[in-house]
């Protein structure tokens, strides 16, 4: 389609542009004030920009289909065949099925101990630096826990963080970002052909049964490799992103982290805040399976519809003042980590790990500085930072 759709107003800038990435807010408030569905000129497609519209959309799944890919590009959703994210109905939930039992409440809580000890160091690790960057702690706890996790050899993480981060990187419309990440893109795919060949995997991990299941004839090989990309890519890079905006956040707040000090019940709401505030997804799209309408607005088959969850997290009809970051806030509806059965799986590990780790920290830091700029990442699905200057004030003492 290379003209405006009836009945949609048209947006006719770059929504992936490095200065929207930087600052992306200003934007979704023009897109909300334009409707709940607004033709994106340049990527052609549909955004969904407000919380009810992105929310019914991901619970109908015979609608808005993501078996072509969730990506804007044909090349990444070709790429990326084979995984949870690129899949429906009972493809998708034999699956997610294969693994997903890793990341249950129950599994997780046997995980527990394990990741308040790994939290507790490094808390301890960054009170006694003092000065830090705050990504850097953000990283710390997921890169310990998740790669063990999926079952990938030791001796081989070094480019984990980069290649995860590429791989939501590349599903993002065809620019200079998207490019710029698509030989980190394509070397992780290698890498997890390479060990879904050779089973050069941790005994018992996630990735060990997945290899099994590929061995044994219930998914192909080429199935195995992308569903261990499909499981590390979000569980890295969502966490770090969560964790790094929560440190960002409290030093511009700390009112609440003196709150949360005191309360350490506050914990897993404020994280749910946090995610609401700065979702870690900017966004994925679904392909629209049949002729349908969306507030109004007639949107046709084979149309894309980019359901734009961290607009939705700012929505001013459904939240009351979403500008203000308020841990008290009913933040537990937010669309952060997606919705429905194609909701982040890894979004129950995303927050034992994230509030683990602010509990640690609440144990030992009096007060988060903020000691210079922080800048951004350019990624065109992930929202985090890339640095994050801070001192952190321990208690009891100066840092």
């Amino acid at each position: 389609m290379s003209t405006t759709p009836p009945q949609a107003p048209a947006y006719p800038g770059n929504l992936y542009s490095p200065a929207v990435i930087a600052d992306p807010y200003p934007v979704y408030a023009q897109l909300r004030a334009l409707g709940p569905v607004v033709w994106l000129a340049r990527h052609g497609a549909f955004a969904l920009t407000r919380y009810d519209e992105c929310k019914r959309t991901l619970l109908d799944e015979g609608t808005f289909v993501s078996g072509h890919g969730v990506g804007l590009n044909s090349i990444a959703n070709r790429f990326s065949r084979g995984t949870t994210l690129n899949s429906d109905g009972e493809a998708h939930a034999a699956r997610r099925k294969l693994v997903a039992h890793r990341l249950t409440p129950r599994a997780l809580k046997s995980m527990s101990d394990v990741i308040d000890a790994a939290a507790r160091q490094v808390a301890t690790d960054a009170v006694a630096r003092g000065h830090v960057d705050g990504v850097r702690i953000a990283r710390s706890l997921p890169i310990q826990v998740v790669p063990d996790l999926v079952g990938w050899p030791e001796g081989e993480r070094e480019h984990l963080l980069k290649w995860a981060g590429a791989t939501f990187d590349v599903l993002g419309p065809l620019n200079s970002t998207s490019a710029r990440s698509a030989a980190a893109s394509l070397g992780m795919l290698r890498f997890a052909r390479r060990i879904a060949r050779t089973g050069n995997v941790i005994p018992g991990s996630m990735g060990d049964e997945v290899i099994a299941a590929a061995r044994g004839g219930a998914i192909s090989r080429h199935e195995a490799a992308a569903l261990m990309i499909d499981y590390l890519a979000p569980s890295l890079d969502t966490t770090i992103s969560a964790i790094a905006s929560a440190l960002r956040l409290f030093a511009l707040h700390p009112d609440q982290w003196q709150e949360l000090r005191v309360d350490r019940e506050l914990i897993p709401n404020a994280f749910n805040e946090v995610v609401r505030f700065e979702a870690p997804l900017r966004a994925f799209s679904r392909r629209v399976a049949k002729d349908t309408t969306i507030a109004g607005t007639s949107v046709p088959r084979g149309a894309r519809v980019v359901v734009l969850y961290a607009s939705a997290n700012r929505d001013e009809d459904f939240w009351d003042e979403p500008d203000t970051f308020d841990i008290h806030r009913d933040a537990g509806r937010h669309l952060g980590f997606g919705h429905g059965t194609h909701g982040c799986a890894g979004q129950g590990l995303a927050r034992l790990e994230g509030q683990a780790l602010l509990n640690a920290l609440a144990d030992r830091v009096e007060r988060i500085e903020l000691t210079g700029e922080p800048i951004w990442a350019r990624n065109n699905i992930i929202r985090g930072l890339a640095s994050l200057p801070l001192t952190l004030h321990p208690i009891g003492g100066t840092a």
